[in-house]
C-alpha cells in the first residue's frame, strides 16, 4: 500500500507549489489533489519530477466552490458545463501523468423526490457518457460516497449505492474512491465494506482520515483496518487526506505508529 500526501490537505503551510518538495522531504512519492486547475499543468509536472514525487489523483471541476456546488455530474441543467469539466481534466491529467481522476456527483435537495430522481438519471447518464467517450484515454473515472454531516444533500453516500450502480453500468473505466473516513461517518465501520467491495475490483484507490475530527488517523481506530486490508492484499494508494492538528510534520508521527515504512510505500511485516 502506498501512502499519498493529499496536497489540498496537507502542507498548507507551504505554497501550493512547494507542497511536492516538502513532502518528498517527509518520505511522500506520491501526490494527489483536489483541484489543480489555478496552476499550469506543466508547472506542476515539472516540480513533481524534480521532487522525485508521482501525481495520481486530481479531481475534476466540480462547480463554484465557494458558493457551495460540489461536483456538476448530477446537475441535469449543466451536463455541457459537465462535460467541458472532464475534458479540462483530461487536459490537466495527462499532462501530470495521472490515472485517476475522481468526477464529484453534487448536492441535491433530498426532500424533494422529483429533484432526486432526476438527479439519480442524470448522473447515470453522465457516468455513461464519460466511460464510453473517454475509452480511449489511460484514465480510471471515479466516484467517491461522501459523508452528509460534512456534505448535507450530497448526492452519493453509501457504498452499497456506488458499487450497485457500477456494477449496472458494467464499464472497466469507472471505480470508486473508497473514503475510510466517510464510510466510518456514514456507514459505522469498515471491515465489512472491505470484505465485500474490494474483491470486485472496483476499489481503484482509498483515503483516510481521523474520526470524527478529519483530522490524523488515530492508531486504535485504525490499527484493525490496516490488519484487514493487508489480509485482503490491498497494493493500491492510500490517500491522506485530513486536517492536521497542528503543522503537517508535527502530526506525522501516526504514519510511524501504524506499521508503514520509512519510504510509506508498503506494510512493514
Amino acid at each position: 500500500m502506498k501512502l499519498t500526501a493529499n496536497l489540498s490537505w496537507l502542507y498548507t503551510e507551504f505554497d501550493f507549489q512547494d507542497r511536492l518538495d516538502a513532502c518528498a522531504q517527509d518520505g511522500f512519492r506520491h501526490a494527489e489533489c483536489m483541484f489543480p486547475y489555478d496552476y499550469p499543468a506543466e508547472l506542476l509536472r515539472d516540480k513533481a519530477l524534480e521532487a522525485g514525487v508521482q501525481w495520481v489523483l486530481i479531481n475534476a471541476p466540480a462547480g463554484d466552490w465557494g458558493k457551495g456546488e460540489r461536483g456538476l455530474a448530477s446537475s441535469p441543467s449543466r451536463r455541457d458545463e459537465f462535460k467541458r469539466s472532464t475534458e479540462q481534466a483530461v487536459n490537466y491529467a495527462t499532462a501530470l501523468g495521472v490515472r485517476k481522476v475522481h468526477v464529484l456527483a453534487g448536492v441535491v435537495n433530498s426532500n424533494d423526490e422529483q429533484s432526486m430522481r432526476a438527479a439519480w438519471n442524470c448522473y447515470e447518464k453522465n457516468l455513461l457518457w464519460l466511460a464510453s467517450t473517454m475509452k480511449t484515454e489511460a484514465i480510471d473515472w471515479l466516484i467517491e460516497p461522501i459523508n452528509r454531516f460534512d456534505v448535507p444533500g450530497y448526492l452519493l453516500s453509501r457504498q452499497a449505492d456506488a458499487h450497485e450502480l457500477l456494477s449496472r453500468l458494467n464499464q472497466p473505466n469507472l471505480g470508486v474512491q473508497m473514503d475510510l473516513y466517510h464510510c466510518l461517518r456514514t456507514e459505522g465501520e469498515v471491515l465489512n465494506a472491505l470484505s465485500e467491495y474490494l474483491p470486485s475490483g472496483r476499489v481503484k484507490h482509498m483515503q483516510l482520515a481521523g474520526v470524527p475530527n478529519r483530522d490524523e488517523p488515530g492508531a486504535s481506530e485504525y490499527a484493525p483496518v490496516y490488519a484487514h486490508l493487508k489480509m485482503l492484499g490491498y497494493n493500491g494508494h492510500m490517500g491522506c487526506e485530513y486536517r492536521p492538528k497542528a503543522g503537517t510534520r508535527d502530526g506525522l508521527g501516526w504514519i510511524r505508529s501504524t506499521g508503514f515504512s520509512g519510504t510509506m510505500e508498503t506494510f512493514e511485516t
